[in-house]
């Protein structure tokens, strides 16, 4: 049997918010018993010229959850609006995504199979299928910020490793 769109995304983008969302936890803590304030997180970038882990996060959302709406109009442009600057808020938008990917079905996303999608920023256009900008595009992208994030924690000193980034695996019964 082939594998659906549906289930080619949706329960893997939901396991990666579900890690991401813990390890927002796991770095509030951190800050707490360390006394380190939580913008030193919030704001901290691999390097200069990259995004903070704010923008990281924010992104996780945006192409799993967000990715979601833009399906349905066939138009995805970047989300420029500024992060959340809270683990609070930033839990918020991971929440926001996951809800919006638990509410989609199986036969919405199916019937959105071969439907035309663009990607535009600015004066600059990509166009695509839906199942081609859902997994060449934005699941890549949603790979990339997640595991950015996990390495800017790392590279803080938070204590987690692979199996905190890899979250709740999906096993056999």
């Amino acid at each position: 049997m082939p594998l659906s769109l549906h289930a080619a995304f949706v329960p893997s983008a939901l396991q990666m918010l579900g890690s991401t969302r813990a390890l927002l936890g796991t770095a509030e803590q951190w800050c707490t018993e360390k006394g380190c304030d939580h913008a030193e997180i919030i704001t901290a970038k691999l390097i200069d010229d990259m995004f903070d882990f704010a923008y990281q996060v924010k992104s996780v959302a945006v192409h799993s959850g967000g990715v979601i709406a833009s399906l349905r109009k066939g138009v995805f442009s970047p989300d420029l609006a500024t992060p959340p600057d809270s683990f609070e808020g930033l839990r918020a938008e991971l929440d926001q995504a996951s809800a919006a990917l638990a509410a989609i079905d199986e036969a919405e996303m199916e019937a959105m199979i071969g439907q035309p999608m663009r990607f535009e920023f600015r004066s600059y256009a990509l166009d695509f299928t839906a199942e081609d900008f859902l997994l060449s595009f934005s699941q890549p992208n949603f790979y990339f910020h997640a595991a950015t994030a996990y390495g800017i924690l790392r590279m803080k000193g938070v204590p987690i490793g692979k199996r905190d980034f890899m979250g709740a695996l999906r096993l056999a019964a």
